[in-house]
């Protein structure tokens, strides 16, 4: 079975050949504006204005917690919205990561790899904003993307933190 691959650089700049879809975790508030979410949108602006169009229609629509919404960005590049947190403040619920959310868009996040014969670039998705712990999302990635045989690579931009 294969691992994840972790890598220094810039997840917005995936390395390799063939189609590559890049993940994150979005909020389920239509929140755009801060950590990982900026780089994407330095380098296209169709992501935001996907999500955005997708949190405004979220009447008629899946968008919620544990939904996926691919944005084509060039022709072998997509961008993976997935809401796997609650609001973007730390409170009384705790971090707003919500592990189950990111299980369940990490397992939707596969068939789409699956179909576009993708690999998947992300960052520590979950751990910045979010709050979130790798040790809890790392083994998320293992069981429903590596298990299903999609290569998977995590970049770190400064010193490794795993």
């Amino acid at each position: 079975m294969s691992e994840i691959t972790y890598v220094r650089g810039d997840a917005t700049v995936p390395f390799g050949k063939g189609v590559k879809v890049i993940a994150h975790v979005a909020n389920d508030i239509g929140g755009w504006g801060k950590g990982f979410v900026l780089a994407l949108s330095r380098r296209w602006p169709e992501p935001e204005k996907a999500y955005r169009a997708w949190h405004r229609a979220r009447s008629t629509n899946d968008f919620g917690l544990g939904a996926v919404q691919l944005v084509q960005v060039e022709p072998y590049v997509w961008v993976a919205n997935m809401i796997g947190q609650r609001g973007i403040r730390t409170g009384s619920n705790g971090v707003p990561v919500r592990y189950e959310a990111i299980d369940t868009a990490l397992g939707r996040l596969a068939d789409h790899a699956e179909k576009l014969g993708a690999s998947v670039h992300m960052p520590r998705i979950g751990c910045g904003l979010a709050g979130g712990r790798w040790s809890r999302i790392e083994p998320l990635i293992q069981e429903r993307l590596v298990k299903r045989g999609v290569t998977v690579t995590v970049y770190d931009q400064g010193e490794d933190s795993r």
